[in-house]
């Protein structure tokens, strides 16, 4: 009933969502056309605004984050290009794509241009499918969970790929290191996941947000719902393939995989685009409810990607055995206990 209230309250601020705007397009494009350009016309408008939207949130990411290394490297960062160097991104971005590729000799060029496309592409479809705001979502799968973990582990690959393609044994090397990591840190990843899953009793991702109207899932799922926050944290760290855990090759997709790690937590624990709720305070959630949607997951998702940076400026690079035993001896263990734990919660 407490859940239903919100969901209720949520929807009188219809202002805040983009149902309105998406039902608008849709039928605006089969009065004019077939259903069947319509369609393709649609799916055309989703992946530029998707790409459009990747390129941006690389920028932004990149700049933020030559930023708050300057600030934990006690100095101050791009400041020369725009004002407080807020365009130094665009001219960086600029420079790689007017520079000169370098051929590996006697590599398979095929091969090894397929390898960065197999990183992006799965990161591009995961992107696809994350609840950006109330009514903002490109496809709502009803496994929806299931589909993230899929998707995201395509990443792996292309690092294989690219190291095997190289023709030499240094980067095959390194490629099996990097995919043994990213392989060893899914399954805490997704047990860490799925604790929440558990607990929610769908894979829905819009289920799963709609649920957490009355409270996030870090506050009202009890003790292991905190820890599967935490673990989820590490290892999806560890999948980004950034320090301490930066041993992979492959750089491409490096700020994407960042925002999308950040994006599953705050949908999966901190309720996505739902505002901070706390039962009783009707002044306190009414003035929550106007803060529109998408402001509510990209500020969760900001934060969680701080705690990144944070993360990665602050400790040294881990070696290959302790990054596994991190993983195999440590973090793996407390995840299945984890499970069975959150699993006798929703029994009792």
């Amino acid at each position: 009933a407490s859940t239903g209230k919100w969901i209720l309250m949520n929807e009188e601020w219809i202002m805040w969502s983009f149902e309105k705007l998406t039902q608008w397009i849709d039928t605006s494009l089969h009065g004019c056309m077939s259903d069947g350009w319509a369609l393709l016309v649609e799916f055309v408008l989703i992946g530029v605004a998707v790409l459009v939207a990747y390129a941006l949130i690389a920028l932004f990411l990149i700049y933020a984050e030559r930023k708050i290394c300057g600030f934990f490297q006690c100095r101050l960062g791009p400041n020369r290009v725009g004002k407080w160097g807020i365009f130094q991104s665009v001219a960086d971005m600029i420079k790689i794509l007017l520079k000169e590729l370098v051929h590996i000799d006697k590599s398979d060029k095929v091969l090894f241009r397929m390898a960065s496309f197999f990183v992006i592409i799965g990161s591009i479809c995961t992107f696809g499918a994350l609840p950006f705001a109330k009514g903002l979502q490109a496809i709502d799968f009803n496994v929806g969970v299931f589909y993230l973990l899929a998707v995201s582990s395509l990443g792996v690959v292309g690092i294989l790929l690219a190291g095997w393609s190289s023709n030499s044994k240094y980067s095959m090397i390194g490629a099996m290191r990097s995919g043994a990591q990213l392989i060893s840190y899914e399954i805490s990843a997704g047990l860490s996941l799925m604790v929440i899953v558990v607990f929610s009793g769908t894979m829905q991702l819009s289920e799963i947000v709609a649920q957490q109207a009355d409270g996030w899932f870090i506050f009202k799922g009890h003790v292991p719902a905190c820890i599967a926050f935490l673990t989820y944290l590490i290892a999806g760290h560890a999948e980004t393939n950034r320090g301490p855990f930066d041993l992979s090759l492959i750089h491409i997709s490096e700020y994407l995989n960042l925002f999308i790690v950040a994006a599953i937590a705050s949908t999966m624990f901190l309720g996505g685009w739902q505002p901070l709720h706390v039962p009783g305070w009707e002044g306190f959630n009414h003035a929550m409810d106007c803060i529109p949607s998408l402001l509510w997951f990209f500020g969760k998702t900001c934060v969680c990607m701080f705690l990144a940076m944070w993360v990665r400026w602050s400790f040294p690079r881990l070696r290959i055995d302790q990054l596994l035993n991190l993983e195999w001896k440590i973090l793996m263990p407390v995840c299945l206990l984890n499970l069975i734990l959150m699993s006798v919660v929703v029994i009792l």
